[in-house]
């Protein structure tokens, strides 16, 4: 992993990322492609973009292809996070800090057309995020003469409206509208996580063909989790009832909603905890919400937590994981949560419809206090219950396998290949 300085000879590539054997009879039959990738995100920014690109680069790398990746540094590019996925083919550009969200840089178009000289062979741009990063890969893909596809990962129509606090919501709306179909037009084919996100898309007005695709999930990355080990660390009563919610905390995601919600369960079964694991810009006034409803001593802030330590504890601590986001494309927590037998209860809107289904490890609720905190109730309450969704998590989550996925985007890179205007059929 570079940062611009772009002089120094590249690592040996880690053996995380090193291709993997192609099945008897397939080598020929799969060209190897260079596929680069841009961003204006990636780890240690923690969000579900950091989580896609790295699960698909990894399972691209892993059946052949060389994907390079150009994306901000970080002050903080030795966090844990930023280790365990480095390689050599990620090259980080300087950048500024974005104003009113300070996680986040701003690195300029320019920064990445130079790097991307670096490669003397590309076969097709794929873009992450509609900024800095989108305006230089279709410049990249317009120069060398070759397709590019983007991934249309936010539902920007209601992330513009908590960030852009001095526009009326409407305003807000037509801007996003607007920059997404003039973005859509200039590239050759959408991925988008979920049917939700198509339909979306495709009210805006976007006539770009789009694929749907979510993110994979890989099982085995977060290890089996033990949660008597995470109640033990935290002080927290092996039979105390607890909710857990992982995630960024951010205005967009609905989590005074969850606030409320929570205090509302406490009523009825005062000894109730919630876990909330996650960093974000809301969080100090989040605080302040529950110092308001009373429960801020029921609430335990731990931050971010270590992915290959930690974090899976956290998940497996929960007697369920609490979910309230309504501009969610995919909602990946929700597939971790799953896959480790933790019991979901859930608003379903956006892109989590897709995968949330009423007894399919999962209880789903309306938006609104009563409906959401008596879900939570009755899991708390009925250990059969838990143990029925419990053991259908991980039946679901197995359906949305990262090499599944990753399979799925590799023939989209070949159908452009052959023919860029007629890649990807809306579906």
């Amino acid at each position: 992993m570079t940062l611009l300085s772009l002089t120094a000879p590249p690592p040996t590539p880690p053996t995380d990322f090193a291709p993997a054997p192609l099945p008897p009879g397939s080598a020929a039959e799969r060209p190897r492609r260079t596929v680069l990738f841009l961003s204006d995100v990636y780890f240690p920014r923690v969000n579900g973009v950091s989580t896609s690109i790295a699960t698909f680069r990894r399972e691209l790398v892993r059946r052949g292809h060389s994907v390079p990746l150009l994306c901000p540094g970080y002050s903080i590019a030795d966090a844990p996070e930023a280790r365990s996925i480095s390689d050599p083919a990620i090259t980080r550009l300087r950048g500024r800090k974005v104003p009113f969200d300070p996680e986040d840089r701003w690195v300029s178009p320019r920064r990445f057309l130079e790097a991307e000289r670096l490669y003397l062979q590309v076969d097709l741009v794929h873009i992450q995020t509609p900024f800095a990063a989108h305006r230089a890969g279709i410049a990249i893909a317009r120069r060398r003469g070759i397709p590019v596809v983007e991934t249309y990962h936010t539902y920007f129509e209601h992330y513009f409206e908590h960030y852009l606090p001095f526009l009326p919501a409407r305003v807000c709306r037509l801007i996003a509208r607007r920059l997404t179909r003039k973005a859509a037009a200039e590239v050759d084919a959408l991925v988008v996580p979920s049917t939700a996100m198509r339909d979306a898309l495709t009210n805006y007005g976007v006539k770009t063909a789009m694929q749907v695709l979510p993110t994979g999930f890989r099982g085995g990355d977060l290890g089996a989790g033990e949660g008597r080990r995470f109640r033990e660390k935290h002080g927290i009563a092996p039979d105390r009832p607890v909710l857990v919610h992982i995630g960024r905390i951010g205005h967009e995601k609905n989590l005074r909603f969850l606030l409320s919600a929570f205090a509302r369960v406490r009523r009825d079964m005062p000894a109730a905890l919630l876990v909330v694991a996650g960093e974000g810009p809301a969080r100090r006034e989040l605080e302040r919400e529950a110092r308001e409803l009373g429960i801020a001593g029921s609430l335990l802030w731990l931050g971010y937590l270590d992915r290959a330590t930690e974090l899976a504890d956290c998940y497996c601590a929960g007697d369920a994981f609490v979910f309230t986001s309504k501009t969610e494309t995919q909602g990946l927590v929700l597939l971790e949560a799953l896959a480790l037998g933790v019991p979901v209860v859930a608003i379903a809107e956006m892109g989590t419809t897709d995968l949330l289904r009423e007894g399919r490890g999962a209880l789903v609720a309306r938006e609104t206090i009563d409906d959401f905190a008596g879900k939570c109730l009755e899991l708390l309450r009925d250990r059969s219950l838990r143990e029925r969704l419990a053991s259908e998590g991980p039946v679901l989550a197995a359906e949305w396998s990262a090499e599944t996925m990753a399979g799925r985007l590799e023939r989209l890179y070949s159908e452009m290949l052959t023919d860029p205007a007629g890649a990807a059929p809306s579906r």
